[in-house]
Formats: C-alpha cells, structure tokens, sequence
C-alpha cells in the first residue's frame, strides 16, 4: 500500500469552490471517483475562463487533458461544499501540469491528483504555445 502523503489547503495557491450534486453518489454512499475527475476540470476551465475572459467555444487553441491521476484518501458525499485546489507544478511552453486536490470546506484534504493539460491549435490538433494571458495566470499558482 502507498504511503499516504499529508497535504493541506496551504498546498493548493488556488482555491476554487464546487458543490456536489444529488447525483453524484455512486450506489456505495459516496462521491463516484469519476466525479471527482470532473470537479478538477471543471475548476481548471472555469478559472481560467473567468479570470482571463476566454470563451473556450471560440478560441483558436484547445487545452486537452494528456493525463490525469487521483490518489484517494477520505470520502466525500452529498451534500457537500467542496474546495478544488490547484497549483502548478511544471510549466512548459505548450503543456502545463497542476497538482489538483479536493476537501470539504473546512475538512482535510480527501484527493490529491495530477493533471496535465497540452494546448493544441483547434483545426490542426498540433501543440502551440499556451497564450500569454493564461500563462500569467499560471505562474501566479506556481508551487514552490
């Protein structure tokens, strides 16, 4: 078994908040690990189109997820606030990789993840450099 490595909100520069849904309680009581997934991309693309004002449906680039991984470490359920936590830990010229996490408002935090996304230009699907304007907003969450 993996050693459980301690994490806590101070670890995360970001902090984006999400509420669980009625449905996202699998048949066991608790959040389905695939809604977990969705909650760190949600928070991903909603910050960044928020605070750099991109309309994700019109941009000449895409930011598609190149890997993902979670590591679990205490339930969560409905109803619930949530906090995802993101904080980037490589800068690249065309991918960037977050560490992403999760917790109850207030609680320790129950997930930690990775998340890489690569942008692409939309009609060729080659990488191209990620814009200016969303790389400074990455640099702002940059993990020490």
């Amino acid at each position: 078994m993996l050693a459980r490595m301690e994490y806590s909100d101070a670890d995360f520069p970001l902090h984006w908040p999400v509420q669980t849904r009625w449905t996202d309680n699998d048949m066991f009581g608790h959040l389905n690990n695939a809604i977990y997934y969705q909650l760190f991309d949600t928070a991903i693309n909603a910050w960044i189109g928020t605070r750099a004002a991109v309309d994700a449906v019109t941009a000449p680039w895409l930011g598609v997820v190149a890997e993902s991984s979670c590591r679990y470490f205490a339930e969560l359920k409905f109803p619930s606030d949530l906090v995802v936590g993101l904080a980037v830990t490589r800068l690249g010229t065309s991918s960037v990789t977050y560490r992403t996490g999760l917790w109850a408002d207030g609680g320790p935090v129950a997930a930690v993840g990775s998340w890489v996304h690569v942008y692409v230009d939309r009609q060729t699907r080659r990488p191209v450099p990620i814009p200016e304007d969303i790389r400074a907003l990455m640099v702002g969450i940059t993990a020490d």
